[in-house]
């Protein structure tokens, strides 16, 4: 009947038979959700870890991706300055040709007889080859 009393006004007594202000239960329900919330906060902890080396990992992956695309554009690029190279090249070669073959009916015209050029065209053909190879 006492406890009763007690329980209206509030107060409550513990299993060591302390006088409490809170109800037994609600302390051993604090005392619960505070240990949940502090492996809660652990958790956390350790999930933030493991987000940020993922995030290092991606970073770094991007920036091997961004470095690898820089060196394909680079190649690509080159390729296309070899090759317009290629075409200046051409270009200088037909017009060489054309230029022979204006001199060569000229000469027909006047009645000369032409001896040719030893290497002159393949000795220009020669060296309009790139030295590195492509």
């Amino acid at each position: 009947m006492a406890k009763d009393i007690l329980g209206e006004a509030g107060l409550h007594f513990d299993e060591l038979n302390k006088l409490r202000v809170l109800d037994p239960e609600v302390t051993q329900q604090t005392i619960e959700l505070k240990e949940e919330c502090k492996d809660f906060v652990d958790k956390i902890g350790q999930f933030q870890k493991i987000v940020g080396g993922l995030i290092e990992l991606v970073d770094q992956l991007a920036k091997e991706a961004e470095n690898e695309k820089m060196k394909a554009i680079g190649a690509r690029n080159l390729l296309k300055s070899i090759a317009k190279q290629r075409e200046a090249q051409q270009q200088q070669l037909q017009a060489l040709i054309a230029e022979k073959k204006m001199q060569l009916e000229s000469c027909r015209c006047l009645g000369k007889e032409i001896k040719p050029e030893p290497r002159s065209l393949d000795s220009r053909l020669h060296r309009t080859e790139p030295k590195d190879g492509y």
